[in-house]
């Protein structure tokens, strides 16, 4: 029999100091979203499964936890990912006709983790730009996005980009079956060579020399240049290319410090990308901290087909990478029926004062508080005294 207190595998309970750290992270960023005008939205956890899935494909499909609704015998799904709800509310509870900015943060819930240690239960703050088709929309929330992990205190940042449209590009007039693009399209994800060769051995030979090149066109600036002499030259190929090149000139104006790379064979999302899409690494992570990029279809479902870009991060795996955050400066104060000593704890915690009181026969224990200060009576008045360093360690 299993203890009661086990929970499911990759489940864990956040304990004070990283619940503090999240929540700290959580209204930072939170409010950077709002500083560039994105409204605060709080999708469900529950949905009908096929709002959750629409026009996100497999690999979703296979992360979401299903169950059946008692009330209506229907399908229903816990999200594992929040931005078919955002495009949901664009297209019908606001139905705005100009550009809408929406954020949000709260839990998903994945069926299998993304990574041997992930959780099952990321943190997901996101934001998503409604209603503009042009690149101002895609820098836009590249730029929010590089702004969030500064501000949560990562160094080092690097943007790797990429497009949808270059193997659409690649792809345009051959026949495909589903499952086949879909084994392309993560063999080129795993830069498995082998594979592609296998699964495009009957496709023509123009395309079989533009999926291996592709395999290669990863690294700095000289992989737009070598794109372009090695893909076909078609529109969505070069329209592709010319806007990877904008996007990155504007992100150096804005950043000169910011290291910019390109992975034109990087799918990561295919199903519902449509244009210019990234990713953003640093800190140490081996992953990707956030993804993100443009899906224009993704409101189609919902009978509002218009543009849309944003991106999502795991507020829970980028606490883990920042140094635990410095006890909270308290002050201690005596248990007390006293009206004035109750007033006096009263104004300090109105004050924004940490103020911890000492109840009967306990000590204060915690690592979220460290006590450098008490409150007294002095002369009939309640006063703060400050403790000496050896009291500090002894509270």
């Amino acid at each position: 029999m299993l203890s009661a207190w086990l929970l499911p595998e990759h489940i864990a309970d956040v304990l004070p100091v990283q619940a503090r750290q999240l929540e700290t992270l959580r209204r930072r960023l939170l409010d950077r979203a709002a500083a560039y005008g994105y409204e605060l939205v709080m999708p469900p956890l529950l949905e009908h499964l096929e709002s959750l899935l629409s026009g996100t494909g497999r690999e979703l499909d296979l992360r979401t936890f299903k169950l059946v609704d008692q009330l209506s015998g229907r399908l229903l799904g816990l999200r594992a990912d929040t931005t078919a709800q955002a495009a949901r509310i664009d297209a019908h509870l606001l139905a705005r006709e100009g550009v809408t900015r929406l954020c949000y943060c709260g839990p998903v819930l994945h069926v299998r983790p993304a990574s041997p240690y992930a959780t099952r239960e990321p943190l997901q703050f996101g934001a998503e730009l409604f209603g503009h088709g042009g690149l101002e929309a895609d820098l836009e929330v590249q730029e929010l996005a590089l702004d969030c992990l500064r501000l949560a205190g990562v160094r080092e940042l690097v943007i790797d980009l990429a497009d949808a449209r270059v193997l659409r590009g690649v792809l345009a007039g051959v026949p495909f079956d589903g499952r086949l693009l879909e084994d392309v399209v993560q063999a080129l994800s795993n830069k498995d060579a082998a594979g592609v060769a296998s699964l495009a051995c009957e496709l023509p030979l123009a395309t079989r020399e533009a999926l291996q090149a592709l395999l290669g066109l990863y690294g700095g600036p000289e992989v737009l240049a070598a794109a372009r002499a090695t893909l076909p030259q078609r529109p969505m190929v070069l329209r592709a290319l010319d806007d990877l090149e904008s996007l990155a000139a504007r992100l150096r104006q804005s950043d000169s410090g910011l290291r910019i790379g390109f992975d034109l064979s990087d799918m990561s999302g295919y199903a519902y990308y449509s244009g210019p899409r990234f990713g953003i690494y640093g800190g140490g992570a081996t992953d990707a901290l956030v993804r993100g990029g443009r899906y224009d279809e993704v409101g189609a479902v919902f009978g509002r087909n218009r543009p849309a870009a944003g991106f999502s991060l795991d507020l829970r795996a980028l606490s883990e990478l920042l140094p635990a955050p410095a006890a909270r400066a308290a002050i201690r104060a005596p248990w007390g029926e006293d009206p004035a000593l109750r007033a006096a704890v009263r104004r300090l915690r109105d004050d924004g004062e940490t103020v911890v009181a000492m109840l009967p026969g306990h000590a204060i224990e915690g690592a979220a508080v460290e006590i450098d200060r008490e409150l007294v009576a002095e002369a009939g008045r309640w006063m703060l005294r400050a403790l000496p360093a050896a009291a500090l360690s002894n509270p």
